[in-house]
């Protein structure tokens, strides 16, 4: 499950950079039951991108920025308590790992969903069902 993080140059402290990726992935992992997975872990993957001040936007104005997004499966997330503990957590997330006041309203958290069938891992594509199986496979292993 790719997970992108977006930020403006300087929001993060140096170690904020380096752990912001694996607490993201760790909490995506933990609201769902599954840290301790060993089909999902290694699968949780992402990519930090950090911009100047002068490329991020809000509001028409160049400020500090956070976009936090994740591609799922569309089983992922399967109801409001669960989305709610994710975006809260990860919001907090950012929150502990700044450098300055970043503002929480300029947080951003956006999950996207892959249709069924879609979702690929090694060249393979997965049904959400499939997910499903393989996942369960690897509790019970």
């Amino acid at each position: 499950m790719p997970i992108t993080v977006q930020v403006t140059k300087g929001l993060l402290t140096e170690r904020g950079e380096r752990e912001v990726l694996a607490s993201i992935a760790d909490t995506l992992l933990k609201v769902h039951g599954l840290s301790d997975n060993e089909f999902m872990r290694p699968n949780v993957v992402g990519h930090l991108f950090v911009s100047p001040e002068s490329e991020t936007y809000v509001g028409g104005k160049a400020q500090s920025l956070a976009v936090v997004e994740i591609k799922v499966p569309a089983i992922t997330f399967p109801n409001p308590d669960v989305k709610q503990q994710f975006v809260g957590a990860v919001t907090d997330i950012i929150d502990r790992l700044k450098a300055n006041t970043h503002p929480r309203e300029r947080t951003y958290v956006n999950v996207t969903y892959a249709v069924d069938g879609t979702w690929g891992i090694a060249g393979r594509a997965y049904s959400n069902a499939e997910l499903g199986q393989a996942v369960s496979q690897a509790a019970h292993a």
